[in-house]
């Protein structure tokens, strides 16, 4: 498998406690790393408006992680991205491109 540079962003839901909030992007991490993915950067954004509202949130929490890793990294993060309820939005995009 050949290894790509990726980015993702994720926004979380405003309200949660700062050690869930912690906790769940430690564990988003760790679904990248157990994959096969390499983290190379993290950056936390913080809670911003949103252009527009969803599910009801007028404000997220973003995160972006950049991340070397193989086809099935990706596939492995969105799927979790999907069943993970926090989540309200993600992004996840190859930078080699």
């Amino acid at each position: 498998m050949m290894v790509r540079a990726y980015e993702t962003v994720f926004i979380l839901e405003p309200e949660m406690e700062e050690e869930d909030r912690e906790a769940l992007i430690d564990r988003i991490k760790s679904i990248i790393t157990d994959n096969k993915g390499e983290i190379t950067q993290v950056d936390t954004w913080g809670r911003k408006k949103l252009a527009y509202e969803i599910n009801n949130f007028k404000n997220g929490y973003y995160t972006v992680i950049n991340f070397n890793g193989e086809s099935e990294t990706v596939d492995e993060l969105e799927r979790n991205y999907k069943i993970i309820d926090s989540v309200i939005r993600y992004l996840i995009i190859n930078k080699e491109k």
